[in-house]
């Protein structure tokens, strides 16, 4: 059997650990929070496979893909190519779907292009192609006296300089073209942006309507279809209109042409597909009217605070024309004009041009203008884009709001390529769906033998990509699900369903935690899937806390025996069977029932004192109303999906924060929040990074270093010299070292490779220069204390109160093994998250105080989250209420009071399924019933018999894998160029020769 073989491994903290893996398993790396299992699997196992990866690779795409440092080790061997599926948000970006991230919605917009049929946006028909004849006929009817510029297209959002078409152009008989809006002379010397997209079209010909010159409108309209492939338009100079003509989409009954559809067109990424008014977005900031008009006023009075003023010349020309020409009165109040009066003020006229008659007031003198009028609201838009004073644009943002877009109404598309249906079904109605939904869809889709030989490979790809994040417990996303959106979790399982759908083979694939977000019900899909990507030829290393994929582990490292220093060990190193037998195991003292997190002897009962949500629609929320006690530990519980972010993350905290702490957050939709008088403050602990550059450490996040630094500046020597605070901070540039600027390092440019940081050669990495370093407090400089852990600076500052109790509330959230000035960076999520908790832990208790913990036990070992609770339980015993959002069972099965949400996840979630105790949650045919049913009366002697039955049955399945180990790449109906129908296999692990005639 193939063997992953590292030895002598030195990073972060791991010991010179020797570690062997056996390739094609699911191997599960635990132990405590910080014990070392993302430095070996992450830092160490995945950096080193794709360094080697990257070596393997030509010079130039070294050079792009840039050089990975070597990872501290002595040797390693028998890595494969590995990728990394991190627990991390999938982005910020809003353009990113779940779609684009699966790929899926690339095919999707293929399939709409090629068997989609096209629809007029206007009239609501089916467009069909329209004749030659038809189209010579329109333009030849169009006024007399017209003046006409008829225009062939030559290229759309094309990315090119275009000199030599400009010069093939000429030599064909062309003189003029059309050029992003402006028409040019082809023979005059040209310049164009070659990394810009442009739009250029070819001038055929410029004339004027008369009776005696059809036969050239004849020939002119034929040329410019002939090389606008069936595709021209024609400008009519007089009112700036321009109509499009197409052989290809046509409707009756709006009279409009359209151009053939192609798959960008579907895309809200694409100039040529997304909606010009949002830029495919589906939302935009638009004014609200509350704030910008006043009712009682009038338009001569101003009424609207960003228009431009009615006391211009301009503008105010502008309003009395629009009056006289829709029969308003600028006099008339705002609450008094019709509703067509006030879509003319705000949005514009319907006609691209309206001529317009102005008066100067003073001097009399008159003129006409045609005015391209688009609304007061358009025109306080282009202000606030050009705006240059930030505050200006601030003071203007405050009176606009997020709203779906008016023009696409949320779909990112322009209305020809968004009207096209498939099945009935529209691109962005397709995307609406939930995973679940939309694979029901394309199963049950019926296509004419013709559209399904175009759409066969199309629709396997789909449907085997849906089927995928349905594995993976993600059947509740929609497919319009933006990025930002995802839980890290959620993000996770999208790219593991990404992978499995590219069915790689021979990788090592490394995931952070995939349970995360995951309701107990859904682990077991999850933990099919990792299967499957084993059983496909790939070794899956899991970071993981979660007892279920323990239990299903081929193979399990435990890393020990206890965090930071006192952790970088393998523990053990075997199968479920050696974790349950080995006594310095934590991890498999949890599994066996030898230590164990209790259930409170007695819960505490829900005082009066409760907040009330009402009527929440929020997101799938279904007009929930709810009560939340306060005063009690209270656990958010649910599926995946269900809505429970959505009550307490989108509508509960931020309504709360605004009311409390005078916030500005966006709140979700609900109509009431009743109950605040009973509280004072609300703390939102999440597991967002505490800093995120290495000069931000726990001791200055906890404001314990400000502490620190003031006693040193208190110490005689600190006094005689005139030291203050700021001298002890290697953030300031007095007192920090004056090569690495209190980085402790510096930087080295290794010309084409990656730069190195080496140590400070000055100041020895420890950031400060040589007369801050002399002052001593007990025998220790300030470099000293920061290199202190938790529990040695506990004992050191024992004599000293305030920096004292800052230290014991670090220990008390299990805090006792990280060095004081740690790098933030270096720090997981569940670190994070509780040194936040120690930062309000160290604050005044009110005893009013409601904290709001999203999933609290992320990256968290059994033993970890024993402490975390210990902690929460003293938070509600000091009468402060704790609310969590949570799957951990563990955490559920202790809280007061649940609030469980469901039924199911996506559209199918949404509602209060119960509330109550533990006890009566458990009663209940739930989902979560069913969980904390089975950890409140679970059989730990019946699972660990069952678990060593389980552990003989692998062993011998191993073998049976070993030996029937896929040994062929196998290639199936090949028909590349002249290979005829042709299946072939190739053993793996061997020197294999094709040979053969040439060709």
């Amino acid at each position: 059997m193939k063997q992953i073989i590292l030895k002598k491994v030195n990073v972060h903290n791991l010991k010179s650990i020797d570690l062997t893996l056996n390739a094609n398993e699911l191997i599960v790396f635990t132990g405590v929070s910080g014990s070392g299992k993302s430095s070996l699997a992450f830092d160490t196992l995945y950096v080193e496979g794709q360094r080697r990866y990257i070596e393997s690779l030509s010079t130039f795409a070294k050079r792009q893909l840039g050089e990975m440092a070597k990872p501290d080790l002595e040797h390693a061997s028998g890595i494969s190519p590995t990728i990394a599926i991190e627990q991390k948000s999938a982005g910020r970006n809003p353009r990113s779907t779940v779609g684009t991230l699966t790929e899926i919605y690339d095919y999707l917009r293929v399939l709409y292009a090629r068997v989609g049929k096209p629809y007029c946006p206007v009239s609501g028909e089916p467009v069909s192609p329209q004749s030659r004849e038809r189209i010579i006929k329109v333009v030849q009817n169009s006024p007399a006296g017209a003046k006409l510029i008829i225009f062939a297209p030559y290229a759309k959002g094309k990315k090119a300089e275009f000199r030599e078409d400009f010069q093939e152009l000429l030599r064909k008989g062309f003189t003029r073209a059309r050029v992003d809006g402006k028409i040019i002379n082809l023979s005059d010397e040209i310049t164009l942006d070659g990394g810009v997209a442009h739009d250029v079209d070819v001038v055929i010909d410029r004339l004027t309507v008369e009776n005696g010159n059809h036969s050239r409108i004849a020939e002119s309209v034929t040329a410019a279809l002939n090389l606008g492939n069936g595709v021209c338009s024609v400008l009519h100079v007089d009112n700036g209109e321009e109509r499009l003509f197409s052989m290809h989409a046509y409707s009756p009954k709006s009279g409009l042409s359209y151009s053939s559809l192609e798959p960008h067109d579907f895309s809200f990424n694409s100039p040529s597909g997304m909606c010009p008014k949002c830029n495919g977005l589906g939302v935009c900031n638009e004014f609200d009217l509350n704030l910008v008009i006043n009712p009682e006023l009038s338009i001569a009075e101003d009424c609207c605070a960003v228009a431009s003023s009615y006391h211009t010349v301009r503008y105010g020309n502008i309003y009395d024309n629009l009056a006289r020409l829709y029969h308003f009165d600028v006099n008339t109040p705002w609450k008094q004009l019709s509703e067509s009066a006030k879509q003319v003020f705000l949005y514009g006229t319907e006609k691209k041009w309206t001529s317009m008659r102005f008066v100067h007031p003073v001097t009399g003198a008159s003129w006409s203008d045609h005015i391209m009028w688009r609304g007061v609201l358009h025109e306080a838009h282009n202000r606030y884009m050009e705006a240059s004073s930030e505050s200006h644009r601030k003071k203007i943002q405050k009176l606009m709001h997020e709203q779906v877009c008016p023009e696409c109404h949320g779909n990112r598309l322009k209305a020809y390529p968004a009207a096209t249906q498939l099945s009935g079904k529209r691109i962005h109605e397709v995307t609406a769906m939930t995973v679940a939904e939309c694979l029901l869809f394309f199963e049950t889709l019926t296509l004419d033998p013709n559209e399904l030989i175009i759409a066969a490979d199309l629709l396997k790809e789909i449907r085997q990509r849906l089927s995928f994040l349905l594995e993976v417990g993600l059947h509740y996303l929609t497919l319009n699900r933006t990025a930002p959106t995802l839980s890290g979790g959620e993000a996770q399982r999208v790219r593991l369903a990404s992978q499995i759908g590219c069915g790689l083979v021979g990788i090592t694939y490394i995931l952070d935690e995939p349970s995360i977000g995951l309701h107990p019900r859904d682990n077991k899909k999850l933990i099919q899937t990792l299967k499957h990507l084993r059983d496909l030829g790939n070794t899956v290393v899991v970071v993981e806390h979660d007892e279920e994929t323990i239990w299903e582990a081929d193979q399990v490292v435990d890393f020990g025996p206890g965090p930071g220093s006192r952790g970088g060990e393998v523990v053990v190193n075997g199968d479920i069977a050696a974790l349950l037998e080995c006594p310095q195991s934590i991890t498999g003292a949890y599994l066996s029932g030898l230590l164990t997190i209790p259930v409170p002897k007695k819960r505490k009962k829900p005082s009066k004192a409760a907040l009330q949500i009402k009527g929440a629609t929020h997101h799938n929320l279904k007009n929930a109303s709810v009560k939340i006690p306060l005063g009690i530990f209270c656990a958010v519980t649910g599926v995946s999906g269900s809505g429970k972010s959505s009550l307490i993350t989108d509508i509960l905290y931020p309504a709360l924060s605004n009311f409390l702490h005078g916030g500005e957050h966006p709140v979700g939709a609900h109509k009431e929040l009743q109950g605040i008088d009973h509280l004072d403050k609300v703390i939102a602990i999440d597991q967002t990074p505490i800093g995120r550059n290495p000069r931000s450490n726990p001791a200055t996040y906890i404001k314990l270093f400000d502490e620190i630094r003031d006693l040193f500046s208190q110490l005689p020597e600190s006094r005689a010299r005139g030291y203050k605070p700021g001298r002890f901070s290697f953030n300031v540039k007095e007192g920090s070292c004056p090569q690495c600027e209190g980085m402790g390092m510096v930087k080295v440019d290794m010309d084409f490779m990656e730069d190195a940081w080496v140590d400070c050669p000055l100041c020895k990495t420890k950031r400060f220069d040589s007369e801050t370093l002399s002052v001593l407090y007990k025998g220790k400089n300030i470099y000293d204390i920061l290199e202190m852990e938790v529990v040695e600076a506990l004992e050191f500052f024992a004599n000293i109160p305030s920096i004292k109790h800052k230290l014991e509330t670090l220990q008390k959230v299990g805090m006792e093994y990280i060095k004081l000035g740690q790098f933030s960076t270096t720090l997981s999520g569940g670190e994070a998250q509780r040194i936040k908790l120690a930062k309000e832990l160290v604050r005044p208790a009110t005893g009013k105080t409601l904290y709001i913990l999203d999933e609290p036990t992320t990256g968290l070992h059994f033993h970890d989250i024993k402490h975390l609770l210990e902690v929460l339980h003293e938070l509600v015993d000091r009468g402060n209420s704790v609310l969590v959002i949570e799957h951990n069972m563990d955490v559920v099965k202790t809280a007061d009071w649940i609030i469980d949400i469901g039924p199911e996840g996506g559209y199918a979630g949404g509602e209060i399924v119960s509330t109550g105790t533990p006890e009566q949650t458990a009663a209940l045919d739930t989902p979560t019933g069913h969980a904390l049913k089975e950890i409140l009366h679970q059989n730990y002697k019946a699972k660990k018999e069952l678990a060593l039955s389980i552990s003989a049955a692998n062993r011998s399945m191993k073998k049976n894998r070993a030996a029937e180990e896929i040994r062929e790449i196998t290639i199936i109906n090949a028909e590349q160029n002249n290979l005829k129908n042709l299946d072939l296999s190739i053993p793996r692990g061997k020197l294999t020769i094709c040979t053969g005639p040439s060709g």
